[in-house]
């Protein structure tokens, strides 16, 4: 087993994505992508990891973990995606990974029918509009595959709001890249942390001060066939990385 590139083989892999397996079951338990040698840097790494104790496990049996190079020949952002699309075929639950390839929620698996709903939705006009509506990006939280619980919590916490004006809003609609997921009623505004989230991303309580999130239910049907699978994406202006928008009839 070689621990290094050659400098002739580096310079025709450009970026690449490679795969750690185990020896005796093939299985993958690694994915990653980088350049030069970085396909052999883990065997070095010392960080307390789940992905090194599998390392260690196979060194331990007198074998070295099998690296296969994926796809080579790629520049960085053609990386990221074959990366990403690599974790989400071999689940990211049955890999020592810590987190989904940079790329995933925008580019990894997604069933064709909610792929060709993202990129030919209907536009949401301003006259359409009927009600009073606070429109949420989930952009950091927001996967393919995500249940519609996952969209619920990812969507009613935690906004730097004043619970004063989130009380005026109607309905909360969920939007990931211009797109409306969900369409939800509030019941009641709350100080953020104020009820139990199944999350995983809590903040330390001075980063959730003057925050709010909401407790309701998904919209009736008639509501969710006005706005859900709609595009907003004009609605957010170019260069607003604020992830609330709100819109009053």
């Amino acid at each position: 087993m070689i621990n290094s590139f050659s400098r002739q083989t580096i310079d025709e892999l450009r970026y690449y994505v490679y795969v750690y397996s185990d020896p005796d079951t093939k299985k993958p338990f690694y994915v990653g992508k980088g350049k030069g040698n970085r396909a052999f840097s883990h065997l070095n790494d010392q960080s307390e990891s789940e992905k090194v104790s599998k390392i260690e496990e196979i060194k331990a049996r007198g074998k070295e973990p099998v690296i296969e190079i994926l796809a080579h020949g790629l520049d960085e952002e053609t990386a990221y995606k074959v990366e990403a699309a690599a974790i989400d075929l071999i689940g990211i639950k049955n890999l020592t990974n810590l987190q989904r390839g940079r790329e995933s929620s925008a580019y990894g698996k997604i069933e064709a029918s909610v792929l060709d709903a993202r990129y030919s939705c209907e536009k949401l006009n301003r006259e359409d509009i009927k009600h009073n509506l606070m429109l949420i990006r989930i952009r950091q939280l927001y996967r393919n595959d995500m249940t519609s619980f996952e969209i619920y919590e990812a969507t009613r916490g935690y906004w730097h709001n004043s619970i004063a004006t989130a009380r005026k809003v109607d309905y909360v609609l969920s939007v990931y890249d211009g797109m409306v997921l969900e369409a939800y009623k509030p019941v009641e505004w709350l100080p953020a942390c104020s009820t139990f989230m199944e999350r995983e991303d809590y903040a330390p309580d001075n980063m959730l001060n003057n925050r709010i999130e909401f407790v309701g239910h998904v919209a009736n049907q008639r509501i969710r066939d006005r706005y859900v699978g709609k595009s907003v994406a004009d609605f957010f202006k170019r260069g607003n990385a604020s992830p609330v928008v709100f819109l009053w009839k």
